[in-house]
């Protein structure tokens, strides 16, 4: 059985950081691309990073929003992603899930082939 498990979330402070990990279990993690999504109260769940396989080179990906103050990154001996989010602002406030995907020239595709989905973990940016 496939589980994903959301962790590090918290109430942080403008310009803080945090750290959030995925635990996952049930599939091949190292054969898989690992991305994160993330869902501000009231909209829709976006991509913000992901990361490939060390087949595929380990490459990353970011959205617009993302790049300069997040990091991904991957152990693949303790199944587990990570997401390093500094300078924190308050549009980084939201629901953070991780998923998993395959890599199809330099971007996510197939998107959740497992079709399940942690809790997620709440990160608000707050003074």
């Amino acid at each position: 059985q496939v589980q994903l498990v959301e962790s590090g979330g918290g109430l942080a402070q403008p310009g803080g950081s945090l750290t959030l990990s995925c635990l996952a279990s049930g599939f091949p993690f190292s054969a898989y691309t690992m991305i994160w999504y993330r869902r501000p109260e009231g909209k829709g769940r976006d991509l913000v990073a992901a990361v490939t396989t060390r087949g595929n080179g380990g490459d990353t990906l970011y959205s617009d929003s993302a790049k300069g103050r997040f990091t991904i990154s991957r152990d693949d001996n303790k199944n587990t992603m990570y997401l390093q989010i500094t300078n924190l602002n308050h549009e980084d406030t939201a629901v953070y899930y991780c998923n998993v995907g395959y890599w199809c020239n330099g971007n996510v595709c197939f998107e959740d082939p497992f079709s399940t989905w942690g809790q997620g973990t709440q990160v608000t940016v707050s003074s």
